[in-house]
């Protein structure tokens, strides 16, 4: 059997990594995968990127780089996703996954008009997720955590529009059968969306934003987070 290929592109916070593990280990936990079952990639370290055709499914994790930073990497992954993509790999990319998968497939990647987004967003499906294996059983309307500057401006030729937003038109999308982005963040929970709203005290202060009025808007987010099981469940089942 195949094992799932997780593709980090960032990390979070050192210190918190430390006590809950990093992105790839949460990526890992919320698709239900034991650590027997995955294998994490760091293209952001170096990494050589493998051949798609030896896994299952690909996750790619969220990153605290942007697309657009220009790093050889980003455009290394990049080519990597293109052919994942032509290869008929199941991806999910979460966050700036999701960007990287716009930006590589033709779309655009780049910063928010109206700003950063964080706390915990509404989530609305659009019309073509009612026959989307992923997100056809969830409600018209579910929770989840956010924190992002940028985002899929532009969305890859082709490409299925699933869910969007207030803030954000793009928060989810589909390329082909089987390769899915979202701007949100399923591997987060409460506690984690917290810690990003509380490092980022000073900087929402300067932006005239109050991050005790984002924190409320915190809560569960059960329908976000079974994405990542639905996902590679549709890759065991292929």
């Amino acid at each position: 059997m195949h094992k799932f290929l997780i593709l980090k592109v960032g990390g979070t916070f050192p210190d918190y990594a430390a006590r809950r593990g990093d992105f790839e280990h949460w990526a890992a936990d919320g698709m239900g995968i034991g650590r027997d079952e995955w294998v994490s990639v760091n293209v952001q370290a170096g990494d050589p990127l493998p051949d798609p055709a030896r896994f299952a499914g690909c996750a790619v994790t969220g990153s605290h780089d942007m697309v657009t930073d220009g790093f050889p990497w980003i455009e290394a992954a990049s080519a990597w996703v293109r052919r994942a993509v032509e290869a008929g790999l199941p991806l999910f990319g979460i966050c700036f996954g999701h960007q990287l998968m716009a930006h590589a497939l033709g779309g655009e990647a780049g910063y928010h008009p109206a700003g950063l987004e964080i706390g915990t967003a509404d989530i609305t499906r659009a019309e073509a997720s009612a026959t989307d294996p992923l997100f056809r059983d969830l409600p018209a309307v579910f929770p989840g955590h956010v924190t992002h500057s940028q985002t899929a401006l532009r969305l890859p030729p082709g490409a299925v529009l699933l869910a969007t937003g207030v803030h954000d038109p793009h928060q989810a999308f589909r390329v082909g059968e089987n390769a899915w982005g979202v701007q949100f963040h399923p591997e987060f929970d409460s506690p984690a969306i917290r810690e990003y709203i509380d490092r980022r005290r000073d900087d929402l202060a300067a932006k005239g934003r109050d991050a005790e009025a984002i924190l409320e808007t915190v809560r569960d987010t059960p329908e976000s987070a079974s994405l990542l099981r639905r996902f590679a469940a549709y890759c065991t089942a292929r």
